[in-house]
């Protein structure tokens, strides 16, 4: 067997045991108040650092100020509740507009 064959299969069976260990779990152990805080602002930390760096960069650098405008046209449609789609669609557009505008 290959390196690469036995990692993916080391990676499967843990992403499997991991998908178990939750509902095996659920109820037997219980989180502080303070632990669940924590947990819930790692997330919301870690999603946006996820989307700035997406925003922000590509390739190792800028990505120039049409990426930037277009996730925050597409955060103002969320804000305001928009359908998905509308969202999706108006980041994409704003960005295609700026970009063929020339703002890069």
């Amino acid at each position: 067997m290959s390196a690469t064959a036995a990692a993916i299969l080391v990676l499967a069976a843990g992403t499997y045991a991991f998908r178990l260990v939750g509902p095996a779990l659920h109820g037997r152990v219980t989180l502080p108040d303070r632990v669940r805080e924590l947990l819930t602002a790692g997330a919301v930390v870690l999603l946006v650092a996820l989307l700035a760096t997406g925003a922000l960069t590509e390739g190792g650098g800028f990505a120039g100020w049409a990426r930037p405008a277009g996730v925050l046209a597409g955060a103002a449609l969320a804000w305001r509740r928009a359908p998905f789609a509308v969202v999706v669609l108006g980041a994409a557009g704003v960005t295609a507009v700026l970009r063929a505008v020339g703002v890069g």
